[in-house]
């Protein structure tokens, strides 16, 4: 089995420059080839070891799972990918959202904003707010990676399914994903920022939105570990790369994973991001046809089918806080996943 040593450097080295607490877990072919947990959860007297099974605060990632919950529904007709929410969406009935599709808010070019200040929507109703945002562009017309797309996503997906949320992931993924970590589980969490508001943030979603929605949202808000994430994109990776069954079917995993909005910077299939330049999180060696996500507090994922590989890295990159000094050059993530296809050479 192949040691990693350049991924082990790579890790070992930003241990308490760039995390607290880390976990990468890499699989090649369907098989995981390297797991390993680095650090603690904290950077005080309050730390505890951080192990495989460690579950992170996933934040955007979140998005990709309910992307797949929303396919889930696309799938057994509940949704459409290309009819107006407006049907799902009452309020969106003669305005100027009236035209958004379920594939535009995957996509993020269905116009909507991308997000909101939590000091200006404290006495809001997020979801409301967000139902009722302004648009920034029209539908179709061009990316903008969208929470508040999201945040209605996850609306669109309660209604239609008739179930919370928090009762359709827990239905899908089961397992250790989840929502709302129970109190005797916070302490083994990752802290990620401290923050004027709510002090050192611990056990609770990191992303004001999410937290003012109570921890519940299609945007952010799920705790999962590294195996949790691979499994999801275990799922989209062996159809597409060995020909596998899916849990979706075939023709959604390949709309998923192929651009449905192009961008300069990121182009979007549906729910995932797709490599577009070598600048990208994923670093040069990942192949074009890859597929990934990031997310704020120091998570990702990125799969390529070519290779039949994928690598997960969660951490809490921001527990120094967003604007902490960069290690020279490139990125933790690109040097992780830079690191990984080296140490593979493949």
């Amino acid at each position: 089995m192949t040691t990693f040593p350049r991924v082990q450097e790579v890790l070992e080295s930003a241990r308490s420059i760039e995390y607290t607490g880390a976990v990468a877990r890499i699989e090649h072919r369907g098989k995981p080839v390297f797991e390993r947990a680095y650090g603690m959860t904290r950077d005080d007297a309050m730390a505890k070891p951080v192990y495989c099974d460690t579950r992170f605060d996933l934040a955007s990632l979140t998005k990709l799972f309910v992307a797949t919950l929303a396919l889930q529904l696309v799938a057994d007709g509940t949704l459409t990918l290309d009819e107006p929410l407006s049907q799902t969406l009452p309020e969106w009935k003669n305005t100027n959202r009236a035209t958004i599709t379920l594939r535009m808010l995957l996509a993020h070019n269905s116009g909507m904003n991308s997000g909101a200040d939590y000091r200006a929507i404290l006495d809001e109703n997020v979801e409301r707010f967000a139902l009722n945002s302004e648009p920034l562009a029209r539908p179709g017309e061009r990316v903008i990676y969208s929470d508040l797309g999201f945040i209605v996503l996850g609306v669109a997906s309660e209604r239609a399914a008739g179930l919370s949320l928090n009762a359709l992931a827990r239905r899908t993924f089961g397992g250790s994903l989840g929502f709302r970590p129970r109190l005797s589980e916070r302490a083994a969490i990752p802290a990620t920022e401290e923050d004027a508001w709510r002090g050192r943030v611990a056990g609770f979603v990191h992303d004001e939105k999410s937290y003012l929605m109570g921890g519940v949202a299609g945007h952010a808000g799920l705790f999962g570990t590294a195996a949790d994430v691979a499994a999801l994109t275990e799922s989209y990776l062996a159809p597409l790369s060995r020909g596998r069954p899916a849990t979706l079917p075939t023709n959604l995993i390949r709309e998923a994973t192929q651009e449905q909005a192009a961008d300069a910077v990121l182009r979007r299939g549906l729910g995932w991001a797709l490599k577009t330049t070598n600048d990208n999180s994923c670093g040069r060696w990942l192949d074009r046809a890859s597929f990934g996500h990031t997310g704020f507090v120091g998570t990702c994922v990125w799969a390529d089918p070519v290779r039949d590989l994928q690598g997960v890295l969660l951490t809490n990159a921001v527990y120094f806080g967003r604007d902490a000094a960069p290690v020279p050059g490139p990125g933790l993530r690109v040097r992780f996943y830079e690191a990984m296809v080296e140490d593979l050479k493949l």
